[in-house]
C-alpha cells in the first residue's frame, strides 16, 4: 500500500505503516524529527497529493508514486480548533467584536482542511481537535483518546474517515490527566485543578505512537 501522511514531521504515523511492510511518506514543510529523512517530503503535500508525480525524498532519493492507496492528514488546528475560538473575538466597551485578521486565516485553514477532505484518493483519514462551530466543517466520523491507545491521557480528537473503518481501542488505561496545557489559571482567574501535560504546540500535536500503530494496524490491513 502506497500511503502519504500529510503534515507529519514526527513520523509516527509513517514508521508504524513501514513496520508493516508498506510504502509510507511523510510530508511536511518542516524538516523530519523521526529519524527518517529517507521517507520525508520538506514541502507542501497538496503538491502530491493527486499521484502521478516524481518526489524526491529528504536523503535526495527521486520516487514515483502513480496514485496513494491512502491519504493520513493532519491539517494544522490553530485557527480551527474550539479551544482557539475565545481569541477570534476581541471585547471592546464591553461588546464583542470578530478579529477579522484570525476569522480569515481561519476560513484559509478551512480551504486548506477541506482539500484533504476531497482529495481523489480512495481511502482517507483527516485528524482534528474538535472544530469550532464557526467554520462549519464537515461533521466528523469518529473522536478518539489517547488512553484508549496505551497512553494515560485525555485529549479528545476527531476524525474524518473515507472508504476507512471507524478507529477500534486497542488498550484502554485509566487518563491521569489532559495532555495539553491550558495554563495555570482559568479564564475568570481562578487556579485549575488539571493543567495537563504540555504547552508547546509542537509537541502538543504529535501523534501517540498507540495511536498510529493502531492505524497502521487497522488501516493498513484494508483491501482496496
Amino acid at each position: 500500500m502506497k500511503v502519504l501522511i500529510a503534515c507529519e514531521e514526527s513520523q509516527e504515523v509513517c514508521k508504524a505503516f513501514r513496520a508493516k511492510g508498506h510504502e509510507a511518506y511523510s510530508c511536511d514543510i518542516q524538516m523530519c524529527s523521526g529519524g527518517h529523512p529517507e521517507w520525508h517530503i520538506l514541502g507542501d503535500a497538496l503538491a502530491v497529493i493527486n499521484g502521478n508525480v516524481d518526489f524526491t525524498t529528504c536523503d535526495g532519493q527521486t520516487h514515483t508514486v502513480d496514485k496513494w492507496d491512502l491519504l493520513i492528514a493532519h491539517p494544522p488546528c490553530t485557527y480551527l480548533s474550539n479551544a482557539g475560538a475565545v481569541r477570534l473575538y476581541k471585547k471592546i466597551n464591553e461588546k464583542r467584536y470578530i478579529d477579522l485578521e484570525r476569522f480569515e486565516n481561519g476560513q484559509d485553514a478551512k480551504e486548506f482542511f477541506l482539500k484533504f477532505i476531497h482529495a481523489p484518493v480512495e481511502k482517507i483519514a483527516v485528524e482534528n481537535p474538535i472544530p469550532s462551530g464557526v467554520y462549519r466543517l464537515p461533521k466528523y466520523t469518529q473522536t478518539i483518546q489517547p488512553y484508549e491507545y496505551g497512553h494515560p491521557y485525555s485529549k479528545k480528537t476527531c476524525l474524518w474517515l473515507k472508504n476507512l473503518p471507524k478507529l477500534t481501542p486497542t488498550n484502554v488505561v485509566k487518563p491521569i490527566c489532559s495532555w495539553v496545557s491550558g495554563g495555570s489559571k482559568k479564564a475568570d482567574g481562578t487556579a485549575r485543578t488539571n493543567c495537563g501535560m504540555v504547552r508547546n504546540s509542537k509537541t502538543r500535536s504529535k501523534t501517540f505512537p498507540g495511536i498510529a500503530q493502531a492505524m497502521a494496524e487497522q488501516w493498513g490491513n484494508e483491501e482496496g
